[in-house]
């Protein structure tokens, strides 16, 4: 059963609030991964967690030295590329336009803005109940401190990773630090339950500082839920009593398998893995 959230083309793209689908050779996006992205749920029309995304691609923004767009114009643009659609999928990318050879960046540079919206995949929920099996990947998170966190453009470490396995029953694959520590999953963030205490790990080094990750953690504070960020290892996973995975499009996906593992989603708290999955998927 396939288990990805991806989808094959979208259905509506703009590039500077134009239609097109077409993009310079010249973009330093093209060139060097020169730029951001964020990918958002769209529910009854509007995006999810609009707000959080914007945080995350401003922070971004700042770090990489690239001009942020105007905030009414960008709304004004996500409600053509969405207009009519009332559930999907709505990627930005953000690059620092187009540039000369050479790694200096242009000044002043003209960012470019993309904008895509997909639909839903068809199987889009159905492992929020069941559950996923999830395995380890064997290609190391690059580590970097003035990128980690952010959703730049540079996602080889998850391509190589994701090219590990094609069996579609295998949904996600975690990932580790070259010396063993744990970062996330190929496409999210990961957080280990003890039975009275929720674990993940630092974003501080590499990985994404992921949306619904911050909204989990935010939650079990309003829960009296304890939740540490904190290094963890494949000890820490063999140790866990449930399992779950987070991102924007997903929401949550409790684990039920890893290899030599077991895990009953039951054991849970699902008092806020039930209020993760609504807040995740609410509009604002």
């Amino acid at each position: 059963m396939a288990t990805t959230p991806e989808v094959s083309a979208p259905s509506r793209i703009l590039i500077d609030g134009q239609p097109a689908d077409r993009v310079s050779v010249l973009d330093r996006a093209v060139q060097y991964g020169d730029g951001l992205f964020e990918t958002i749920r769209l529910a009854a029309g509007h995006p999810c967690q609009w707000q959080r995304h914007m945080d995350r691609l401003t922070l971004g923004a700042e770090r990489l030295g690239i001009s942020m767009p105007d905030t009414a114009l960008l709304a004004a643009e996500v409600a053509e590329v969405t207009w009519g659609r009332h559930d999907g999928i709505l990627k930005l990318i953000l690059t620092r336009g187009e540039g000369g050879r050479g790694y200096r960046p242009p000044h002043p540079a003209n960012a470019r803005r993309l904008l895509l919206s997909y639909p839903l995949p068809a199987n889009h929920g159905q492992e929020w109940r069941e559950g996923v099996a999830v395995r380890y990947c064997q290609t190391p998170v690059s580590i970097n401190p003035v990128l980690a966190g952010i959703k730049h453009l540079n996602r080889l470490d998850s391509v190589l990773a994701r090219a590990e396995w094609n069996d579609p029953a295998i949904a996600e694959g975690l990932m580790f630090e070259s010396t063993g520590e744990l970062v996330g999953g190929t496409m999210t963030n990961v957080f280990l339950w003890d039975g009275r205490c929720l674990m993940t790990p630092p974003v501080d080094r590499g990985g994404i500082a992921g949306t619904v990750r911050g909204l989990t953690l935010e939650l079990a504070a309003r829960l009296g839920i304890d939740c540490l960020v904190t290094r963890l290892d494949r000890a820490a996973l063999d140790q866990a009593r449930g399992l779950f995975l987070t991102n924007s499009i997903i929401g949550v996906w409790p684990v039920r398998a890893l290899p030599g593992r077991r895990f009953d989603p039951v054991q849970l708290p699902w008092n806020l893995l039930d209020r993760l999955y609504r807040a995740a998927c609410t509009p604002g």
